[in-house]
């Protein structure tokens, strides 16, 4: 196996690992603030417009978390910087 071939392997399966392990936190989070939500709304409905305002807002930043990890593995596979170093060293 070439180190083109190890570089390439080894950023899908960092790629899959940074989107697997950053996806479990966001998707427990998200689910942990919506019960929170809908506990608050049942004890206090007059309360309902505030509490979905401020839900949608820390969703929002949750979610922010999934996206970085989605923008980290994608550089790691279509823009890993070790490619150009590696090809050069390769003499392709």
């Amino acid at each position: 196996m070439d180190s083109v071939s190890i570089v390439a392997a080894a950023s899908i399966i960092a790629a899959a690992l940074c989107m697997g392990i950053g996806a479990i936190g966001p998707a427990l989070a998200q689910g942990q603030a919506v019960h929170s939500a809908l506990s608050s709304i049942a004890q206090q409905p007059d309360e309902r417009n505030s509490l979905t305002r401020t839900l949608f807002v820390g969703l929002a930043m949750i979610e922010s978390i999934a996206i970085y990890c989605f923008v980290i593995a994608m550089i790691l596979v279509f823009a890993n910087p070790f490619w150009n170093y590696v090809i050069k060293k390769a003499g392709g």
